[in-house]
């Protein structure tokens, strides 16, 4: 199984992470996304002609959305993280997969515009970064007074890793993790699950804090 990745890619990240939690081993292949648009290339463009990372090669099966690769990944090597159990659960996790897409658009773009000087409007960024994750925040806060860490379901899920790299990564797009104790205590128990693996900017122990109290 091949992933075509950027090191620095909260997308391609979210597969590696998801791989190693499961125990797959990946082939990794690094596409020079920054400086060198490799994206953009011919050999990439004949796997995914929309020129966008990451891209997963299984034999004849190729996939180019970080979603279906999590999904795949899951149903072949940990149902589990699925959550599948009932029809509210399997709901849940897609409600969130689809809000992790909404990530890329907010975090994910300021964090583009401030790294790598992608071009962007910054401000609305920012302020659509902000709003989800209040919406995150309230998530989990009544999560956290349920006795639940997790998003959709009483362990991880697909939902969670989709959701995770963009929320860690905020602080490189100009917008503090302080304010919002839920998701640092989430981040916390998703950074404390075994086979968790790091990346430049989100690393094992990377809040030496004390743990944040959730207010009832």
């Amino acid at each position: 199984m091949i992933l075509h990745d950027y090191v620095l890619s909260a997308s391609c990240y979210k597969v590696r992470l998801l791989a190693a939690l499961l125990g797959v081993p990946l082939e990794l292949k690094a596409v020079n996304f920054h400086p060198g648009h490799e994206h953009r290339s011919p050999e990439m463009l004949a796997l995914n002609p929309a020129g966008t990372i990451p891209v997963l090669v299984d034999g004849d099966l190729v996939l180019t959305q970080s979603s279906a690769m999590l999904t795949y990944l899951a149903a072949a090597h940990g149902p589990d993280w699925l959550g599948q159990d009932d029809p509210r659960m399997a709901a849940e996790v897609q409600e969130w997969l689809t809000f992790a897409g909404a990530l890329n658009g907010s975090l994910g773009l300021a964090r583009l515009h401030d790294v790598i000087g992608w071009p962007a409007d910054i401000h609305a960024a920012r302020a659509a970064g902000i709003r989800d994750l209040r919406i995150l925040e309230a998530r989990l806060h009544d999560r956290r007074i349920d006795g639940q860490c997790f998003l959709a379901t009483p362990r991880p899920t697909i939902a969670d890793i989709a959701c995770f790299p963009n929320v860690a990564l905020a602080p490189d797009g100009g917008i503090s993790l302080d304010p919002y104790p839920a998701i640092r205590l989430w981040m916390r128990a998703l950074r404390a699950l075994p086979g968790f693996i790091e990346m430049p900017g989100i690393h094992r122990l990377h809040e030496l804090a004390p743990i944040p109290e959730v207010p009832a």
